[in-house]
């Protein structure tokens, strides 16, 4: 693990890390999938030898065929909408912005249930502000959807908590693209730097985070065990992206804050 400082900045992840949407992404992408045959986006699907994983493979195979997700997929819930649009598409960027589009028009039908993803995120959000560190929110989600789930967190909405948030459809690109994390960083008039932590559960945000040039926290809510971790992090020429640190929880994340040293490292 590299030698961390004190963040000035954290920037958060939304859905499977600061909030549980619940199984309304699943219901969407099940109910877009079938959409790929008339959107040309079946072929456009990466090649078996091209995918990170063995069970990436099996993925695109699935969808391909039975253009749907695994049942084992959604019992699991363990992968984000935008980790199956890079298992699916990779870097081509087109077909994926296509396939957002198509999961928006579902995603409408069964959005709006929320919770927080832990009892005390809440608690923690006010701790960092209580420390003097600025916290933000990105997101893959678009504004529409997202203005409204952060209103209804534990009834009363999370608003007040962030200084600035950023949407899916605030940029050009998405995760793991950088684009995001650099327009909040922009708009706090703060460098990207490593005193800036990103921390997502996916590994599009820990991509995002490197490509940024942020210190990468990989929340991992989804209790991943290490042989897994090391399989979707390679750290290969290929896919050298790895996060600079992982936390299982929001108390392992308050605990590494509260041991980082104040200052340069």
């Amino acid at each position: 693990m590299v030698k961390l400082i004190r963040p000035a900045v954290v920037l958060f992840d939304w859905h499977a890390t600061l909030v549980d949407t619940l199984d309304a992404m699943y219901h969407a992408v099940d109910d877009m999938l079938p959409d790929f045959h008339r959107l040309g986006l079946m072929d456009r699907m990466v090649a078996p030898e091209d995918s990170k994983t063995v069970e990436d493979a099996r993925l695109v195979s699935y969808v391909r065929e039975f253009a749907r997700l695994h049942p084992k997929v959604k019992a699991d819930r363990k992968i984000s909408r935008t980790d199956i649009f890079e298992v699916l598409f990779g870097d081509n960027q087109e077909a994926k912005q296509v396939a957002h589009k198509a999961f928006n028009h579902h995603y409408r039908s069964h959005y709006g249930t929320v919770k927080a993803f832990e009892p005390r995120v809440r608690d923690v959000l006010n701790g960092l502000r209580g420390l003097g560190i600025q916290v933000g929110v990105i997101t893959n989600r678009d504004r529409e959807f997202f203005e409204h789930e952060l209103a209804a967190v534990e009834g009363t909405g999370w608003s007040h908590l962030f200084d600035v948030d950023v949407c899916g459809d605030d940029t050009p690109l998405r995760k793991p693209h950088p684009d995001q994390l650099l327009l909040a960083v922009q708009k706090l008039d703060y460098p990207p730097d490593p005193s800036v932590w990103y921390v997502g559960d996916s590994t599009t945000d820990v991509i995002a985070a490197k490509r940024a040039g942020l210190t990468s926290v990989f929340f991992n809510g989804a209790q991943w065990d290490q042989g897994w971790l090391n399989k979707i992090f390679p750290g290969t020429h290929k896919h050298p992206d790895k996060p600079d640190v992982v936390v299982n929880d929001f108390s392992e994340f308050w605990a590494l804050v509260l041991a980082c040293e104040v200052g340069p490292p």
